[in-house]
């Protein structure tokens, strides 16, 4: 694990205790984005007058997220990184919502609940394969569907559970017991 840094506190001018310092650098970690960036702009005004520099000396924080925070705090205006915004691949369900919908059809006639009622799980005897050939009878192209391995994927986030349903087993036919063995 990584050292945790070690701040040289000045006590003369300074308006906090050690000990609150490290709960609010504390408490900036725990967020992220622009939660984060608020919290360190308003911890500045309130006992930094307002310096990025007096705050990367006193809390350790970063003076560019710091300055950030403030210029975002001043103007009303959030700063949104492109990561956030354009990163990673859509899902298939924001791609083809058509194909979805059908999808979600299929599976809600094909769906139990489970029999204990303990949780809102659908259990589905549908095959992400049955569900890939039901999905092209209704006239979608093989493009838009996808593979059975993602298809169970999709099925389980829309909350299908693809599990064999249990039949209910007959009883043994018990014969009355005699009293003698044979």
């Amino acid at each position: 694990m990584a050292k945790a840094r070690k701040l040289k506190f000045k006590t003369r001018n300074m308006p906090l205790a050690p000990s609150q310092v490290e709960d609010l650098r504390l408490a900036a970690s725990k967020m992220t984005g622009a939660k984060r960036r608020a919290f360190q702009a308003q911890m500045t005004i309130k006992y930094c007058k307002g310096s990025a520099r007096k705050a990367e000396r006193l809390f350790g924080w970063g003076r560019k997220n710091v300055q950030l925070g403030l210029e975002e705090r001043r103007s009303g205006i959030i700063c949104v990184g492109l990561q956030s915004s354009y990163c990673g691949a859509k899902k298939w369900e924001e791609l083809e919502p058509l194909a979805a919908q059908a999808l979600r059809e299929i599976a809600e006639a094909h769906a139990q609940q489970e029999p204990s009622f303990r949780s809102s799980i659908a259990f589905t005897r549908l095959t992400a394969s049955e569900a890939s050939a039901q999905l092209r009878s209704q006239g979608f192209e093989q493009e838009q569907i996808p593979a059975p391995s993602t298809m169970s994927v999709i099925l389980n986030r829309m909350g299908y559970r693809l599990r064999k349903v249990l039949k209910a087993k007959p009883q043994k036919a018990v014969r009355p017991w005699s009293g003698s063995p044979t």
